[in-house]
């Protein structure tokens, strides 16, 4: 049995599992390699086709995809603060949660809603934005926005096309690759602006290493030269005042 197929998961667990498949898949961690997009579509289809209740799985959809985020977000938010107390490490450090915190101050609800369509990133973003401290009541509010447009819009998506399109169950793969593909245009964006915002501050912290470096050896070289003449005023005091050219007493 093909237990990643989504009409088989539907099939074998029910209304119920496809219930916890879209919970687990949209904030457990174990769950990042579940199918979500093409379960939700696949749900759709099956209920254009009388198999499920249409209804009944657009509103259970959308209740666990949004219960399923508040998860993630708790758990990332629970374990943030001891992931801030953390030192640095050769896989851990702690400037990557800075940034992460600056990014979701900045970019976080539109990352909320996008990742809803992006697979195994959907499943990471909430706890993500948990340990980065997101603001709770930004983050319900994207995630109810995010979990409405992906469940409810990806499910009614298989719907209406299982009501108008012959075998459409044929196109579920493409079509759930231009879903994803469309999604990841603009995180890919903003990934590249994140990647030129780390070069400007590389070439920014680089210049001020320079300058200090710079600042250090002109230092050392005026302190050189006040030790130069310091120590030849102390060997014409030792000399005394015949050796300087002043008549001897």
């Amino acid at each position: 049995m093909d237990w990643v197929n989504p009409e088989t998961l539907i099939e074998t667990f029910g209304t119920l599992g496809l219930f916890l498949i879209v919970f687990a898949e949209s904030g457990l961690l174990v769950g990042f390699f579940l199918p979500g997009d093409s379960l939700l579509f696949a749900a759709g289809l099956l209920a254009s086709r009388g198999h499920l209740n249409f209804p009944l799985i657009l509103v259970g959809c959308f209740i666990a995809a949004v219960a399923g985020d508040q998860v993630g977000y708790m758990f990332g938010n629970r374990v943030g603060p001891a992931l801030f107390r953390r030192p640095n490490s050769r896989f851990f450090h702690r400037r990557h949660l800075e940034k992460a915190h600056r990014y979701f101050e900045k970019e976080g609800p539109k990352t909320i809603v996008l990742a809803r369509f992006i697979p195994i990133v959907r499943t990471f973003a909430p706890v993500v934005a948990g340990v980065a401290r997101m603001p709770y009541r930004t983050f319900v509010t994207y995630n109810v926005v995010g979990g409405f447009l992906w469940a409810i819009g990806v499910t009614t998506l298989g719907y209406v096309l299982g009501e108008t399109i012959p075998d459409i169950d044929k196109y579920l793969l493409p079509a759930v690759a231009i879903i994803v593909a469309l999604s990841l245009i603009p995180i890919g964006r903003e990934v590249l602006k994140m990647r030129r915002e780390d070069w400007d501050d590389a070439e920014v912290q680089a210049g001020i290493q320079t300058e200090r470096e710079a600042g250090t050896r002109s230092r050392g070289g005026r302190d050189g030269d006040v030790d130069r003449r310091g120590a030849a005023r102390d060997a014409g005091d030792e000399a005394g005042p015949g050796r300087q050219g002043l008549p001897s007493p």
